[in-house]
């Protein structure tokens, strides 16, 4: 079930189901809400969006009405999430997956809200996006990237090739948006070579790892697993959830991998992914790319979680196509 694309005048809502607007500073705010103007879209905010708690995050009831609310008004065509957290996935019990599934439209965020999405795509077939927080949108330099594959996604509807952005960075440009720093991007790494095509899912890794178990986590069978960590995930924290990962059932019909960007403070380098890769026996027959756009570094490309996804994982030459999106 893919949601309607957005079309000019057309309301995003923009909800906090993690971390609130509140710590989102005003004059990023401010560009964020610019920008989505510029590109012809309102900006509205969910009744608790910038609702200010001293907890980690606020009361389950006002985040869960928040997210009822932005799918139930008939003038909302897209939810944008404020930005991650930690504690998304206390709302997954709560939510009223009937109502979503009557009232089909995009829902985007990252990082903590991959808990959210994938258990939406679970329990109502809703294909949901891994991509921008609204947040993100109050960046001022090397946005241009994340941009423009977001208005791809969410206006287009033709099969679309996603290109390594042209450098990276990961740097904490929301402290200092004028000295940041970039690097050239090489472009996509292979480990294991071949084609492949299948349902897209995934996103944080340690997040989706919180779905084992549950009602809410997704199948694995025939799908392109996105997979990407933060910080705070070092190489043993990644090598034990991906390990959590492939025992899970259905691992079995996995098709393909793509590795997002680690960030530097995670100490994790080239070689150390390879040899975590290399050590699991379970993929050797699938193409594995790395050191894809999206993640916690910046900029990031949007993909679908329930789309169908192609991959050609080539030494010479790798691409990334959204095929239904």
């Amino acid at each position: 079930m893919i949601p309607e694309k957005l079309k000019k005048g057309d309301e995003i809502r923009v909800i906090s189901p993690a971390k609130s607007l509140a710590i989102v500073a005003p004059e990023q705010q401010d560009l964020a809400i610019e920008r989505l103007n510029q590109a012809g879209f309102n900006v509205s905010f969910s009744t608790y969006a910038a609702e200010s708690s001293h907890f980690i995050s606020n009361p389950v009831d006002h985040r869960v009405a928040d997210i009822h609310e932005a799918f139930s008004d008939p003038n909302v065509k897209a939810i944008l999430t404020t930005l991650g957290g930690y504690d998304s996935n206390q709302l997954l019990s709560h939510l009223d997956f009937d109502l979503i599934q009557k009232n089909p439209k995009i829902f985007c965020g990252y990082s903590d809200i991959t808990a959210l999405s994938n258990t939406i795509y679970k329990r109502t077939g809703l294909v949901t996006y891994s991509g921008p927080h609204f947040s993100s949108f109050g960046m001022e330099k090397g946005f241009h990237y994340t941009f423009d594959h977001f208005m791809k996604v969410f206006t287009e509807t033709e099969p679309q090739n996603i290109y390594p952005a042209f450098d990276w960075s990961d740097d904490r440009w929301y402290l200092n948006q004028q000295e940041r720093q970039f690097h050239t991007n090489p472009g996509y790494e292979v480990l294991h070579e071949g084609v492949a095509e299948g349902t897209s899912i995934g996103g944080n890794l340690c997040t989706l790892n919180l779905l084992q178990g549950t009602p809410y986590m997704p199948s694995l069978d025939g799908t392109i697993l996105f997979l990407e960590d933060d910080l705070l995930s070092d190489p043993f924290t990644f090598d034990r959830d991906l390990q959590s990962l492939i025992h899970q059932p259905g691992f079995e019909g996995v098709r393909g991998m793509i590795i997002g960007r680690f960030q530097k403070e995670s100490n994790m380098d080239d070689d150390m992914l390879i040899q975590i890769l290399k050590s699991k026996k379970e993929l050797g027959h699938i193409p594995i790319i790395y050191n894809a756009s999206f993640g916690h570094t910046t900029p990031i490309f949007t993909f679908p979680i329930g789309g169908q996804v192609r991959i050609e994982a080539h030494k010479q030459a790798s691409a990334i196509e959204l095929l239904e999106y």
